[in-house]
């Protein structure tokens, strides 16, 4: 097996769900908003600038800055402020006015508006979102660019078990631990879907707030957890040889990256400048992206997304 890359990524508004309110209440408290101060993307313009928020994971941070400096090429100021944390957070952020766009996920954040929504395919997840948002928050186009929860094994576990798909695993569901956020034992689609869907019911959850990183890639290498809830963008699946159990009852919604935003202040040019980033960004680039950044490259997410708006003659 090939040594794990490092990796430090933090699940899309699943981790830290707990830090995020505990932060955004005591701030609150203090009369404050959970958002203090901008990075430096760019200078903050007057008027029709706009701010960038993250989530509390490098693919979200680096997205975020890819947004800014695509915003930033087309003429409209944007500055960035990045690892908010989870999508509660986030989204009353963008709704308060402290953000004005955030890069999220359509088939998760229509169950965070919609808990009942039972869409599962990319058309169907977008046609339902609009329909569901609260009135002054909207979503663009999204991009073919695509990062799915995944149930992860190692290569040895699959053969062992014969393990191809979720349902092959609930076999033996009843003998395994998983690693992924505490989130995931009350999500639709964590332990109530596998339940739901799969009448998968795993021996127990090892909860970390990594997504996929390094403490749950070694769990999984050492076989402390026999199965890890990991993105489908995470490099470390190939590097690895790990193997993602398909889901042929769709427990996991479609998963395309788009920007969520309010329409206050949000301008023609600006969505024009959002929807080409969307027209040309893949689930590839998202790998090459975060192994950029969390892999032995180690750069910034604003270097990250400056070389890729480079390369795809976004930025000249």
């Amino acid at each position: 097996m090939k040594n794990p890359v490092p990796m430090t990524l933090t699940r899309r508004g699943l981790g830290g769900l707990a830090a995020g309110l505990g932060v955004a209440l005591a701030l609150s408290a203090c009369g404050g908003s959970p958002l203090a101060t901008p990075s430096t993307s760019a200078t903050t313009g007057a008027g029709g600038s706009l701010v960038v928020g993250s989530a509390d994971f490098p693919e979200s941070q680096v997205i975020a800055e890819v947004y800014a400096g695509a915003l930033n090429a087309a003429g409209v100021t944007a500055t960035t402020k990045p690892n908010i944390g989870s999508r509660e957070i986030y989204f009353k952020a963008v709704q308060d006015g402290s953000i004005d766009l955030v890069p999220d996920y359509s088939g998760n954040l229509l169950s965070y508006v919609d808990t009942e929504a039972t869409e599962v395919s990319a058309e169907d997840v977008y046609k339902a979102l609009p329909g569901k948002l609260p009135e002054g928050l909207a979503v663009l186009e999204p991009a073919k660019a695509e990062s799915k929860d995944a149930m992860v094994v190692t290569k040895a576990t699959a053969e062992k078990y014969q393990l191809k798909s979720i349902e092959d695993l609930a076999k033996v569901c009843k003998d395994f631990t998983m690693a992924a956020p505490a989130t995931f034992e009350t999500r639709a689609y964590g332990f109530p879907g596998l339940k739901k869907n799969y009448n998968c019911e795993l021996k127990g959850l090892q909860p970390f707030n990594d997504g996929g990183g390094n403490l749950t890639l070694q769990a999984l290498l050492e076989d402390k957890v026999q199965v890890a809830d990991i993105y489908t963008t995470t490099p470390s699946i190939a590097d690895n040889d790990l193997v993602v159990l398909e889901d042929p009852k769709n427990n996991f919604k479609a998963q395309q990256v788009l920007p969520l935003y309010s329409k206050a202040k949000m301008t023609d040019k600006a969505k024009e400048a959002l929807n080409n980033v969307s027209k040309i960004l893949t689930t590839d680039d998202l790998i090459n992206l975060n192994r950029a950044v969390s892999g032995d490259q180690k750069q910034s997410p604003k270097d990250a997304a400056a070389a890729w708006l480079k390369d795809k003659g976004i930025v000249k």
